[in-house]
């Protein structure tokens, strides 16, 4: 395998499925699917999931929400999305931790770094919800957050199209897919990967980052294999 120990990022809206919001269980059951096929052949994998199926932080403080408020709602929606990507994992016979970063602990452990590491050497897909656990930071900043801390290899960005473009494919036909790109093309030719928090943080620490359709069946394994899938942005 090219890489040992992965951090996929799945948005929220990812789990909507065909829905306006909420959660489509045949969606979900579809992502346990492929994370168990790459688990099974010996991968690490963490997650980090967003909550913008649910409740979105940034949207409800442009609707006069404090700030601060909005953001911890989006952060228990992150939460309700994982407990759901946790059944959904165990329902095919993963084994499956849940951590988050503000402390609920009837229903899930507290982030600990080296309890999560001990987790994933031990065969457990590891689940961190409510982001970083403070307002003012994406789950991409998050995301890019656990990776580094669990030393993950790559950050895998599952995305609803197959790599990064340098217009919106979904309402330009003409517009063209990269392959690969390094960190400071990206900026230079201004196209949005992740948050600009979270994609400095990524920068910063040599963490390259493969965005890539998840909604295709076994892209995830083509990916850990080393295949070509996806655009992948590296140093």
């Amino acid at each position: 395998m090219k890489y040992n120990r992965i951090l996929l990022k799945l948005s929220g809206e990812a789990l909507m499925g065909n829905q306006n919001s909420g959660i489509d269980p045949s969606r979900l059951d579809a992502y346990a699917k492929q994370i168990k096929e790459i688990h099974l052949q010996g991968v690490e994998v963490a997650i980090v999931i967003g909550g913008g199926n649910i409740f979105r932080g940034v949207s409800g403080a442009s609707k006069g929400m404090d700030r601060v408020q909005a953001d911890y709602m989006g952060m228990l929606a992150t939460v309700i999305n994982g407990l759901a990507l946790q059944s959904a994992l165990e329902n095919n016979d993963v084994p499956t931790r849940l951590q988050t970063a503000i402390k609920i602990e009837a229903i899930a452990e507290p982030f600990i770094k080296r309890k999560a590491t001990r987790h994933l050497e031990k065969g457990r897909v590891v689940i961190f919800g409510s982001g970083t656990g403070n307002p003012f930071f994406t789950t991409d900043s998050a995301a890019v957050l656990r990776a580094i801390e669990i030393g993950a290899d790559v950050i895998l960005k599952g995305t609803r199209v197959d790599g990064i473009y340098n217009a919106d494919p979904e309402k330009d036909r003409t517009a063209s897919k990269f392959d690969q790109l390094s960190f400071d093309e990206v900026l230079k030719k201004g196209l949005k990967v992740m948050d600009t928090t979270a994609f400095t943080l990524s920068q910063e620490n040599e963490l390259p980052i493969i965005v890539f359709d998840i909604n295709t069946p076994g892209n995830l394994t083509r990916i850990v294999k080393g295949d070509n899938v996806g655009t992948k942005v590296y140093l």
